[in-house]
């Protein structure tokens, strides 16, 4: 591939002006996504790629449209670099010696979809109209697809509508771009105004209204990092914003040219916004939330944190690997089949799993269950069976155990059961809890090893030091070898990290290891897990407002002695 050209294609293309929303994943819209999915090209800033790159196909060619300080820049021009990583993730330099339409034309004039993905809505972008009238002159055809703008989105986020059902008149500011006149109007208005500016510029621009002709005592609300987990939001007034952002120690910042979202009016009343703070107020709002499972099992985990508001951060620490030697499971299989077995016992999803794969190697399907009644430790492992096309006969209506299995497993009956033996494949440690109450029933038990659980390899040295340092609020322990790994290949997280266990056993190993549990499971779930740690959030939320106190997060608190587990 040209440094300077993108790879070449059949003479017509299609360029896509994208709007990618103020920031938080899920306001892409759904022709967004579909859009993104077929393209060949994406054209973004690097803030959007984060959001819209995930929806792209494999094989995309990305193109970064802003330049990387730490580049060198082009000799004898003195401009940056675009950088484009095609499908093998091979990073090209391309000289920005001309601007980003040209790029978009020259790449759908090489007959390739093109995605130009730009922040908030294409028709409040700065550039995008630019492009597209570039594009128009040169007859390369396009369409826009509409997203969210910042402006309506990071209020909304915020807590604070911009109009009532007296019809309140909004005026929207760009105060990059605002004109003496342009202030002059806002402000002889008695109506909203949304302010797009910087942080370190807000009291420029309160200050501009005021000399405008609005009161200083006006409520004013300040948001920065709108719709993501980052989002904070200060309420004040024309007046005191200045004096609120200094106090709130956000000025002077060196990141004091990040944009944000202002809203002036009664709209921003501190008691309206108090009731109406939705997204700041989840239980466990900008919680980074360590989920160390293995990456099969913790993307359902992780969507529940992400409801609750967290920033799940995945660290695999326990491999799923096949036994050493198959031949055990080979003919528990062939026996299961041929009908050796009255019972087949599933303790996980990872059993269910192995089994499948092995029932797949032979040409087998869920028919093979005929005649065999099957029976699965909790609803996760129910949940898997079903969408192998087994539904189990038994599920413990009680706890979600091995020993709450064994509560509900009927004994032996050799007048009712025409075979005494069960099929029960597993992890090679798992404990004997079940096959001692199986026999205790009278049952004949065939242990089989189906799967290896394997320590997985340590994580980046960034993770680790997170994990040692306080950089976590949270770590989710959902079995006891999940602790014993972590610790391992990682380190004891540190002593405000809040400790939350799946169950007695795995907390009995936290304990073990030096480790507090503040959070137990009311019963072995993930999906309990992660309510049950959004409860201890918002108590802990409720506390904090009620004592008067500022809502913090565990890993913004540092007390000097190392937290000792409870007696």
């Amino acid at each position: 591939m040209s440094p300077t050209t993108l790879p070449a294609g059949p003479e017509h293309g299609h360029v896509t002006f994208l709007g990618a929303g103020p920031g938080d994943p899920g306001l892409l819209t759904l022709r967004a996504v579909e859009a993104l999915a077929n393209a060949d090209v994406l054209v973004a800033e690097h803030e959007v790629l984060d959001v819209v790159r995930v929806h792209a196909r494999p094989g995309v060619s990305v193109v970064n449209t802003e330049a990387d300080p730490s580049s060198d820049p082009v000799p004898g021009t003195g401009a940056p670099q675009l950088t484009v990583v095609d499908g093998s993730s091979t990073t090209v330099p391309i000289p920005v010696v001309r601007d980003a339409a040209h790029l978009v034309m020259e790449a759908a004039r090489g007959g390739r979809r093109v995605v130009r993905a730009v922040s908030g809505d294409p028709g409040l972008d700065t550039y995008a109209a630019e492009e597209m009238l570039a594009c128009a002159a040169a007859g390369v055809p396009f369409e826009v697809v509409p997203g969210v703008a910042a402006a309506v989105g990071v209020p909304a986020y915020a807590g604070v509508p911009l109009r009532d059902a007296q019809g309140t008149d909004v005026r929207f500011v760009d105060a990059r771009t605002a004109s003496d006149r342009c202030w002059t109007e806002v402000g002889a208005s008695d109506g909203t105004v949304v302010v797009s500016t910087t942080l370190d510029s807000v009291a420029a621009a309160a200050g501009e209204l005021v000399a405008a002709g609005r009161k200083p005592d006006t409520p004013m609300t300040v948001t920065v990092a709108g719709t993501t987990t980052r989002q904070r939001t200060w309420t004040a007034t024309l007046g005191t914003i200045a004096q609120t952002l200094k106090q709130a120690k956000v000025l002077p910042s060196p990141e004091g040219g990040r944009p944000v979202i202002a809203v002036v009016g009664e709209r921003s009343s501190p008691a309206q916004r108090d009731q109406l703070a939705w997204f700041e107020s989840k239980p466990l709002f900008g919680w980074k939330v360590l989920v160390p499972r293995t990456k099969e099992q913790s993307a359902a985990l992780s969507d529940q944190l992400r409801s609750y508001g967290a920033v799940p951060h995945e660290v695999p620490t326990i491999a799923v690997e096949p036994p050493r030697t198959p031949q055990q499971m080979e003919r528990a299989v062939k026996g299961l089949v041929t009908g050796r077995y009255e019972w087949i016992a599933f303790t996980s999803v990872n059993a269910v799993k192995a089994v499948r794969e092995k029932f797949e190697e032979y040409g087998l399907d869920a028919r093979a269950f005929a005649g065999i009644k099957v029976a699965a430790v909790g609803e996760q492992t129910a949940k898997a069976l079903v969408a192998f096309g087994v539904k189990p006969d038994l599920v413990p209506s009680g706890e979600q155990s091995a020993a709450g299995l064994l509560e509900d497993w009927p004994p032996y009956d050799p007048v009712f059961d025409p075979i005494d033996r069960v099929f029960l494949p597993r992890a090679d440690i798992a404990t004997e809890t079940l096959v001692a109450g199986l026999i205790e029933l009278g049952w004949e038990v065939d242990d089989v090893t189906a799967y290896r659980t394997v320590r997985a390899s340590p994580p980046p040295a960034d993770t680790r030091e997170a994990i040692k340092g306080g950089g976590f609020d949270a770590v989710l322990f959902t079995s006891s070898s999940t602790v014993r790994n972590l610790v391992g290949i990682a380190g004891k997280p540190h002593n405000v990290t809040v400790i939350a266990c799946i169950g007695p056993a795995t907390a009995k190993t936290a304990e073990e290891h030096g480790l507090r549990v503040d959070v137990m499971a009311p019963e072995p779930s993930v999906h309990k897990l992660a309510e049950a740690l959004a409860d201890f959030g918002m108590r802990r939320r409720a506390a904090a407002l009620e004592a008067g106190d500022p809502v913090t997060r565990p890993s913004e608190r540092r007390p000097g002695a190392r937290r000792r587990r409870s007696t």
